[in-house]
C-alpha cells in the first residue's frame, strides 16, 4: 500500500490514534456526484508555470508550481465530467473596485493594499479573479462568485446542488488548507459524500496541503486520486438537470 502523503509528518503515535479510534473510514462515491473546481484563478495560480517564491512576487496569493502541477489533474477530470454529463461547478472571489465587501482579509494579510492598488504587471492584463485558461468554464458549467472561503458561504450553491439533485462531491482547487477544507466541512455538514481529488488540490505550504488531507480524510471526506475518480465516473450512468449552456 502506498504511503499517503501526509504520513510522513506523523508521529508513531498519531498513526495509532487513527487507527484504534476508527476514523478514516471509506464513505465511498455518490450516485449523483458534482464537480466542484474552487478558485482556480490567477490570482491563485499566477499566470505562468514558475516557483512560488517567484510568482508571489506579483500574485500575492499565488500558489506557484504547486498550481500548475494539479491543473492537468483538474482539467482530465473535468473533461471526464463533461463526458458523463456530470455538473461541473466553479467558484472564484469577488470584491468591490475599493475592497470596501473584503472583510476579514485585510486584517491577516500585509500585501491586502495590493488588491486594491494591484503592482502594474506588463504583460497581464486579466482580472486576477478570471478563471484560468487552461482549466476555463464551459457554456453548461457554473460559475459561483463567493466572498468567503467557503463555497456554500452567501452563495447559490446548496440550492444549485438541489436543483440537480446531486447527492455528492468531488472536490478540486486552492487553498487545501483554506477554502477547500472550508468548502469540504460544509459539503459534510449539509450530507453530501464528499471526496477529494489529492492531486487535483494544491496549496502554498506543503505541511499545510498534506495535514489538512490528513484530517479531511480522517472525517469529513474521501481523499483519493484523480484516476480513481475518472474510473469511479467511468461506471457512473447518470441523468442529472444540467444547464444547456444556450441562451433561451
Amino acid at each position: 500500500m502506498l504511503e499517503r502523503i501526509w504520513e510522513q509528518f506523523l508521529t508513531d503515535r498519531d498513526k495509532q490514534v487513527f487507527r484504534k479510534s476508527g476514523f478514516g473510514a471509506e464513505a465511498g462515491f455518490g450516485d449523483r456526484p458534482a464537480l466542484l473546481v474552487i478558485d482556480v484563478s490567477y490570482n491563485f495560480c499566477g499566470d505562468r508555470r514558475e516557483p512560488i517564491l517567484e510568482s508571489i512576487k506579483r500574485f500575492h496569493n499565488s500558489c506557484g508550481e504547486y498550481a500548475w502541477d494539479a491543473l492537468p489533474h483538474i482539467r482530465g477530470l473535468i473533461d471526464k465530467c463533461h463526458e458523463k454529463k456530470v455538473p461541473v461547478i466553479y467558484t472564484t472571489g469577488t470584491v468591490r473596485d475599493d475592497c470596501w465587501d473584503s472583510g476579514g482579509w485585510a486584517w491577516k494579510n500585509s500585501r491586502t493594499d495590493e488588491d486594491v492598488n494591484p503592482p502594474k504587471i506588463s504583460d497581464f492584463n486579466r482580472d486576477g479573479n478570471e478563471i484560468v485558461d487552461e482549466i476555463a468554464p464551459s457554456p453548461q458549467d457554473i460559475v459561483i462568485y463567493k466572498h468567503k472561503p467557503s463555497a456554500f458561504y452567501g452563495t447559490p450553491l446548496s440550492g444549485f446542488l438541489n436543483d440537480l439533485g446531486a447527492d455528492s462531491i468531488m472536490v478540486t482547487g486552492t487553498t487545501t488548507s483554506g477554502c477547500v477544507r472550508a468548502s469540504v466541512i460544509d459539503a459534510f455538514s449539509n450530507n453530501y459524500r464528499v471526496s477529494v481529488i489529492e492531486d487535483g488540490c494544491f496549496d502554498r505550504s506543503q505541511a499545510s496541503h498534506a495535514i489538512n488531507l490528513c484530517d479531511m480524510h480522517a472525517k469529513y471526506a474521501d481523499v483519493v486520486t484523480t484516476e480513481q475518480a475518472v474510473e469511479y465516473l467511468d461506471g457512473l450512468d447518470v441523468d442529472m438537470n444540467l444547464p444547456t449552456g444556450h441562451p433561451v
